[in-house]
């Protein structure tokens, strides 16, 4: 194989340059004063030089930039109003290999910048801010290669550099990126109806028995690689549903089982969704699953429509909690006061995850500069409690944000015999009724939310959910 360098992923595809120019702009008054140094991300080698990772550039860089595209970084000077973009354009030789590119000052004009210097130049330029006693703000770092970048500027330990990152940097970027603008929601709303969904449609026709896990995730990547998209994180396709991130796909799949998919695509701007169904492999639910199904889906329905400015999502996650373990304890498997079971946690055995996060540019959005920062505040701290201390986001929601809801209920053996040998919850908790679920799996439906003015709206046209509709889909 020979050396390929990558220079643009997605040329010309950018929002229109006032939309960076705004964001730009708000950013130097959030954060006042001193020096804003965004890194942009390199190539980063799979298994040896010449053959890298799919590229992707860093979402907060992509933000106020919008230049897809490696070896690049963004300095904005927030009392002299400067905006610099340093890079450089491509030799002759990669020309050769990647054919003929864009200048970088014109790709810079499309982000409203008319400053461009060679990516040489950032070194010293860095130095005499620093010279000049002036602070150099950056995020905290999540690439090795960026930690030892700034490590290097700043004369720190590498072990300092994530304590030294700018916190008014980081809440003026979270304040500005977790509320999503119409050309942030018009992209996220076509790739979830155009891409997302109807990859799903292609998923679901290879579901049954014979069929293997990688058949169906295959199916799926490729209808979204079909539409310039790619996926915004690895497909999870899988019978056993109660491993929340399981990314094996080599079982074939058989009558009676389960096969829960959670995918999502990315856009050609790369804004994410992020989507959970759980179909019965040929087409019928067993009674059995079919319970636990309606639970699951009536907790999602009633999580969603809770779902407004001024809720905390915490809340949203405790109602979800509740049905939950209403729903559970009409089956027999909890028992006692719903509401005390679900204070005192014991719900977790079956729903040991948070309720949801924000989605945008991340399919976890924002997570890189500290999840305390994008889904807690002064109001809301994060609980000790298992399976709640993993929600992402309890804060109280605003217009603009965009919201994942995927409850779930799972049967964890390991978690199961844990919880039985030291007799924790007993009050909330029949083990012997539990016991005959085991080997069932797990179920997780999701969908994403915009909060609106008032109240809520889901993304995209409806990927089948209920009970009588993923029955016909498969059966089909």
């Amino acid at each position: 194989m020979i050396l390929i360098l990558v220079f643009i992923q997605n040329d010309n595809i950018m929002f229109p340059a006032e939309v960076f120019v705004q964001r730009r702009k708000r950013l130097k008054e959030l954060v006042g004063k001193g020096v804003i140094l965004f890194l942009g991300n390199k190539e980063v080698a799979m298994n040896y030089a010449a053959n890298n990772y799919p590229y992707r550039q860093d979402s907060s860089f992509l933000y106020y930039f919008g230049m897809d595209m490696p070896g690049l970084a963004g300095m904005i000077d927030c009392e002299q109003g400067s905006e610099t973009i340093y890079g450089s354009d491509p030799t002759l030789e990669d020309i050769i290999w990647v054919g003929a590119q864009e200048p970088l000052q014109e790709k810079a004009l499309k982000a409203g910048i008319t400053r461009v210097k060679p990516l040489e130049r950032l070194d010293g330029d860095v130095f005499r801010v620093i010279a000049h006693n002036r602070e150099v703000h950056y995020l905290p770092p999540y690439r090795e290669q960026r930690r030892l970048q700034l490590a290097y500027y700043d004369n720190l330990k590498y072990e300092e550099v994530d304590r030294n990152a700018s916190e008014a940097l980081i809440r003026a970027v979270a304040a500005q990126r977790s509320v999503k603008d119409a050309h942030e929601l018009e992209e996220m709303e076509k790739t979830m109806t155009e891409v997302t969904r109807e990859a799903y449609n292609k998923a679901t026709g290879l579901i049954r028995p014979g069929s293997f896990e990688y058949n169906v995730a295959g199916a799926l990547e490729g209808a979204v690689l079909g539409k310039n998209c790619r996926m915004a994180y690895p497909i999870i396709c899988t019978i056993n549903g109660q491993t929340l991130h399981n990314h094996h796909y080599g079982n074939e799949l058989k009558k009676g089982q389960l096969l829960l998919i959670d995918a999502g695509a990315e856009s050609p701007l790369r804004y994410a969704t992020d989507i959970t169904r759980t179909y019965p492999v040929d087409g019928k639910f067993t009674s059995q699953q079919k319970e636990i199904y309606k639970i699951v889906l009536d907790a999602q329905l009633e999580a969603i429509q809770a779902i407004k400015p001024g809720r905390p999502y915490y809340e949203v996650h405790m109602i979800a909690a509740t049905a939950i373990t209403r729903g559970l304890k009409e089956l027999r498997l909890m028992k006692g006061d719903v509401g005390d079971a679900v204070q005192h946690g014991a719900h977790a055995l079956f729903f040991p995850h948070g309720i949801g996060h924000m989605i945008g540019l991340d399919v976890h959005d924002m997570e890189d500069i500290g999840e305390d920062y994008i889904g807690y505040d002064q109001e809301f701290k994060r609980s000790e409690q298992f399976g709640t201390a993993y929600l992402r986001l309890a804060k109280r929601l605003q217009q603009g944000y965009v919201v994942t809801v995927e409850p779930g209920i799972y049967f964890i053996d390991p978690l199961i015999d844990k919880w039985h040998s030291e007799g924790r919850y007993r009050d909330f908790i029949d083990y012997r009724e539990v016991n005959k679920y085991r080997g069932f799996g797990g179920i997780r439906i999701e969908d994403n939310i915009i909060v609106t003015e008032k109240g809520h709206k889901v993304i995209g046209k409806p990927i089948p959910k209920e009970i009588e509709e993923v029955e016909k889909l498969i059966g089909k």
